[in-house]
């Protein structure tokens, strides 16, 4: 039985990059579903693709496929890799960190190989649009039920790159966190969890202070979106379990001044 593609990309939908690829895979394995979890990935952001694709690995079916196409060194010497992890689950992309996550979060790399196989990779390969070429292909030969060694040879798990979410600066009283990503609601995830507000003191906060570069705001803590008023902030543990600020019906990330990667600093509000 054909198994799904959990598909995450940079790609976009303007163009037919994402189209093409779900044409190739059809192709070759027509039974397989490819579920889309985001092609908004800003270009080129590997953390946060590598983030988006972990976090939707854990509702999908056990066997499916993880498919990443966030490219920035397409047609250099980078690997195009398959990796199978500690539960079994095979990943496809780049050997750019971007399926790192995944695995980290199912078991570690068990194997991997490198995608050169002729008879996977569609001839000629373009220089770049792999994932049209060489990714899409060798996910729905997988997603088919060929083995991950007819893909390529063998390339040691060590030598894989990794991305690194880093950890929240907690002291009593006082995180500094960082942004994950900022939501097309303009909420703000950041990498700090509930478990880092109870080290640091603040879990019994009823409100939070947040400190940005140039601005700063207070938040009461909630448990749904609609527990604050129509532009006032709130701090809210999200879906994925990440501490989020918000602004009900408004735009947290526009007003605090912050995008992927800035600083934040919480403390106990006044």
């Amino acid at each position: 039985m054909s198994k799904p593609v959990v598909f995450v990309s940079d790609l976009g939908l303007r163009d037919e990059f994402v189209g093409v690829c779900h044409a190739v895979i059809a192709r070759i394995s027509p039974g397989s579903a490819v579920i889309d979890i985001s092609h908004g990935i800003a270009p080129h952001d590997t953390r946060t693709g590598g983030l988006v694709l972990a976090e939707s690995l854990r509702f999908a079916p056990a066997d499916a496929v993880g498919l990443a196409v966030i490219d920035p060194g397409v047609g250099t010497e980078r690997l195009a890799i398959a990796v199978e992890t500690g539960s079994g689950r095979q990943l496809v992309g780049p050997d750019n960190g971007v399926l790192s996550l995944a695995w980290r979060a199912d078991g570690g790399a068990r194997r991997a190989v490198s995608i050169i196989a002729p008879e996977i990779v569609l001839q000629p390969i373009s220089s770049v649009f792999h994932g049209r070429d060489v990714f899409a292909p060798a996910a729905a030969h997988l997603a088919a039920g060929a083995d991950l060694s007819a893909l390529g040879p063998e390339v040691p798990v060590a030598d894989l790159n990794e991305v690194q979410l880093a950890e929240p600066d907690v002291e009593r009283g006082k995180i500094g966190g960082e942004v994950l990503d900022v939501d097309r609601f303009g909420n703000v995830r950041l990498n700090v969890r509930a478990s880092h507000l109870a080290a640091a003191g603040l879990d019994g906060a009823p409100a939070i202070h947040i400190a940005t570069l140039g601005r700063e705001a207070d938040a009461p803590r909630i448990k749904t979106y609609g527990s604050v008023e129509v532009g006032q902030y709130g701090v809210i543990v999200d879906a994925w379990e990440w501490i989020a600020i918000i602004r009900y019906e408004a735009n947290a990330a526009a007003e605090l001044g912050v995008q992927s990667g800035d600083v934040v600093w919480l403390t106990a509000a006044d």
